[in-house]
């Protein structure tokens, strides 16, 4: 049985999710000692014994110390089963982050899957669903996999009540993928959602945007959500490059200025136009794992974030694969998964 310190790296539910997907994915048993124990609120909160709950589910698991506040877990997967799932979040916990626990793991399962997800779909600290469907899913594509998303509500940090399905067809072995250039930049856009707020604050946000972009009326949408759960705003840039779609996101707060909102949001995505790589920091993350998966494949992207770094050394307890971390003098840094491809 493979041990797992949850307060390594950067110790938060990453550690936790990256294990529940790996155990699946391998059929390897693990225990989970000092879960999230470099958070303000260690232990298992309500949105990672969900996802706790999905991996048990989608993997006939055998699961102990699944409670809320517990500082450790076993468990033991059983046969891994395509079915058709439902997953409820209370509040604004991330459906995003439960559907990454399952998402590869269904890939591997006999049959297509369906899974409906209902929580918070656009909240800080967690990847938005345009994220996964705009950035994460298109790369699945090209590598052999397919995962059909659709966003039927949004929910907002902290009503939720959000609502995502997603379709997971069988995929026998991922194919290895290189990125490392990003090519020339096609297109950039720029959205932003309301709900329960003055549509203003998305005009005033979306202004911002036009300004520092230079983009024409016919590159913005302002996207209002009706009958929402609670009030929420969230605005993204995307960047629509040759080899690659990025995406950028920050959210409303109280007392923030929409202006200062926008703004964060274009700091971020121009940082990543600046440094010419093809891979942000979060989808750096993202893609170690199906890298591995496939047993290859590389790729350009800023610093690794201490997430990343984490995500490498859990990895490396399921899964004898190497990851070679190489830092080129303008900053960039290049990610090699096993045999790396040439280029």
């Amino acid at each position: 049985m493979v041990t797992i310190d949850g307060s390594r790296g950067e110790g938060g539910g990453q550690v936790l999710r990256t294990s529940l997907s790996l155990s699946l994915l391998t059929g390897q048993p693990f225990r989970m000692i000092r879960i999230r124990a470099g958070r303000p609120k260690p232990g298992l909160q309500r949105q990672h014994l969900v996802a706790v709950h999905a991996a048990a589910e989608v993997g006939r698991a055998q699961v102990s110390g699944a409670e809320l506040g517990s500082h450790e877990i076993t468990f033991v997967p059983g046969e891994l089963r395509a079915g058709d799932y439902e997953f409820h979040i209370s509040g604004a916990g991330s459906t995003t982050l439960v559907l990454q626990t399952i998402l590869l793991p269904l890939l591997h399962a006999a049959r297509p899957s369906t899974v409906r997800l209902t929580g918070g779909t656009h909240n800080p600290f967690a990847p938005p669903y345009e994220f996964l469907d705009q950035v994460f899913a298109p790369l699945l594509r090209r590598m052999g996999a397919e995962a059909t998303m659709s966003l039927r509500r949004p929910g907002f940090y902290p009503a939720g009540g959000g609502d995502i399905s997603v379709r997971v067809a069988p995929c026998a072995h991922l194919a290895p993928i290189q990125l490392l250039e990003r090519g020339p930049v096609r297109r950039i856009r720029a959205f932003a959602y309301v709900a329960r707020l003055p549509r203003q604050i998305a005009e005033r946000e979306l202004t911002t945007l036009r300004e520092r972009f230079a983009l024409g009326p016919e590159h913005v949408q302002l996207i209002e959500v009706p009958e929402s759960p609670g009030p929420g705003n969230a605005v993204s840039v995307q960047i629509e490059a040759q080899h690659v779609t990025e995406l950028f996101t920050a959210f409303g707060q109280r007392g923030v200025p929409a202006e200062r909102v926008a703004a964060a949001v274009a700091d971020e995505a121009q940082e990543y136009l600046a440094a010419g790589v093809p891979v942000g920091r979060h989808l750096a993350d993202q893609l170690l794992l199906p890298l591995v998966l496939a047993g290859a494949g590389s790729f350009r992207t800023q610093p690794l974030s201490k997430h990343a770094q984490t995500n490498c050394g859990v990895i490396g307890q399921f899964l004898q694969v190497p990851i070679k971390t190489t830092c080129a003098a303008d900053g960039s840094v290049r990610v090699d998964v096993g045999q790396a491809l040439s280029g």
